[in-house]
């Protein structure tokens, strides 16, 4: 089984910051492609970033220039620093993981349960 745990999100002022991390456990061989999508209610999920093994990296237009992915393969974790949040970035973040089980070649996508990130003055 695998875990994927989000953790950072909370309340934060308009043009102010906010660091989430997703941190990846249990039985894992490799951790292919890592995104983190977002969800308003009553409106689909929506992919924000998404970063590759080697880091490359790919950002949804609203938040180019303003969101940074990164990802530590050591430590099977993911990041996403937001910067000038807007409140329209409002929404429950989630990370999610292409993850390869040990001695496999099989890759199976896995989702984190969520964490809230509320931009408002």
């Amino acid at each position: 089984q695998v875990q994927l745990v989000e953790s950072g999100g909370g309340l934060v002022q308009p043009g102010g910051s906010l660091r989430l991390s997703c941190a990846a456990s249990g039985n894992i061989g490799r951790l292919n492609g890592m995104g983190w999508f977002r969800q308003a209610p009553g409106k689909q999920r929506e992919l924000v970033a998404f970063i590759t093994t080697s880091g490359v990296t790919n950002y949804a237009d609203p938040v180019k220039g303003r969101f940074t992915i990164s990802r530590d393969n050591a430590k099977k974790a993911m990041y996403l620093q937001m910067n000038s949040l807007k409140p329209e970035d409002t929404d429950v973040y989630y990370c999610n993981a292409n993850v390869v089980a040990p001695a496999t070649n099989v890759g199976m996508i896995y989702w984190g349960k969520g964490t809230l990130v509320t931009v408002s003055s």
